[in-house]
């Protein structure tokens, strides 16, 4: 079966986006680059919530985006992706497919099929929907070194606890530790 994982950004006081959906604080550097390139490298397919499909889509598929960084944009532009969503009506960004109905039976079927990992970046509200049903086996998070005071929680809305263990860690030189965590059985 393959692995679906769960990477997110926070930042050290828990929160994924400052106020107003801010990310600009994002502490992403060349060695980061790298990171996200060998972590793309490992999947095959990514899986979106609405919101953050939307951002995505729209910044990806640019000309801004391809000439500033070609090889993940190449990456994200052609890799096999999934938005899964009640409301949005059409998903046109290339090898996209909309699942609308039966969330977490379409997850549980595409986890069955062969391949490499999936990934869901960001789209942490849609995360939060899959933890009831056990279908995230890791989770990736990089702990930036900024407080930010306010903003949007990381799992805002889970409505049970979650045993975790610490699989392994990562430090970066410019001061994000990456945690991976598996759900404690």
């Amino acid at each position: 079966m393959r692995k679906l994982f769960f990477f997110m950004l926070t930042s050290l006081d828990g929160f994924f986006e400052g106020p107003n959906a801010d990310i600009s604080w994002h502490n992403v550097d060349e060695e980061f680059n790298q990171f996200a390139i060998e972590q793309m490298n490992e999947l095959d397919t990514l899986f979106f919530g609405r919101v953050t499909y939307q951002g995505m889509a729209s910044y990806w598929p640019t000309e801004f985006a391809i000439q500033s960084d070609p090889e993940i944009a190449g990456k994200m532009n052609s890799i096999r992706k999934y938005v899964f969503s009640k409301t949005l009506e059409k998903a046109d960004w290339n090898n996209t497919t909309l699942v609308k109905e039966n969330i977490p039976e379409a997850i549980a079927q595409l986890k069955q099929q062969p391949g490499k990992d999936i990934g869901i970046f960001g789209s942490s509200d849609f995360a939060v929907t899959l933890l009831p049903h056990g279908l995230i086996d890791e989770f990736r998070i990089m702990v930036n070194p900024v407080v930010l005071g306010q903003g949007k929680p990381l799992f805002q809305g889970i409505q049970a606890k979650l045993n975790l263990k610490l699989v392994k860690t990562k430090t970066f030189h410019n001061g994000n530790v990456l945690l991976y965590y598996a759900p404690a059985m």
